[in-house]
């Protein structure tokens, strides 16, 4: 376990104390894994007392998620380009480039491998993804708007039909996740989201008991 290092000033409070724990998590996600990393070894590297950590966070799985989640809103913003073809290749791109980092191939990492060993981390996984799921609706909502995508698409299909294939790329075939893979991965959702293949659930049952009462 790493000592406190001698004489350290303390940093404050505040959004000083929040990024410094933030930085801490992801550093010790991408040297211990998230099986390793525990909220008295993030404090210490943040530099503040565990007690603080606890207190604003609660748990180790809620720290790793606000960290995580975070970290991937800035490495993969949500684009508004004004048009959905647009937006799905920027989202692509970013996504590609994120994940062959140094901190999204540990996260990555961490969710895949030992995922199945600690059911914590598989909570963690699905509520990072929720997070990332809710922040990227709006680039489908405003496609609809736009008269761009069907009424019925459900937003949340169309970014897992981006993600999915470089994911596969990613874990499965060892591929390349180049700028040419992640346009053919968001051009494909798109054409399965104009042909109505990834309709809400629901809306699309509904089309079909409605045309077989016609």
């Amino acid at each position: 376990m790493r000592q406190q290092t001698p004489g350290r000033r303390p940093i404050g409070r505040g959004e000083k104390v929040r990024v410094a724990v933030m930085a801490a998590t992801l550093a010790e996600l991408a040297e211990t894994g998230y099986a390793g990393l525990t909220v008295e070894s993030v404090a210490q590297r943040a530099g503040v007392h565990k007690t603080t950590v606890y207190r604003r966070w609660g748990d180790r799985e809620t720290l790793v998620v606000d960290a995580l989640s975070e970290q991937i809103a800035q490495e993969i913003p949500i684009p508004d380009t004004g048009t959905i073809e647009s937006d799905l290749v920027s989202m692509a791109r970013a996504f590609a480039k994120w994940a062959t980092s140094q901190a999204g191939r540990a996260m990555v990492s961490a969710f895949v491998s030992e995922a199945m060993q600690v059911p914590e981390i598989a909570d963690a996984r699905s509520r990072v993804f929720q997070d990332r799921l809710r922040r990227a609706r709006p680039v489908i909502t405003r496609a609809i708007d736009r008269g761009e995508l069907p009424e019925t698409t459900d937003p949340a299909e169309v970014v897992k039909m981006v993600v999915a294939p470089l994911y596969l790329r990613l874990l499965v075939t060892g591929e390349a996740l180049t700028d040419a893979a992640a346009d053919q991965a968001a051009r494909t959702a798109l054409a399965a989201a104009r042909a109505g293949a990834l309709d809400r659930v629901d809306d699309a049952k509904n089309g079909r008991a409605a045309g077989r009462t016609r």
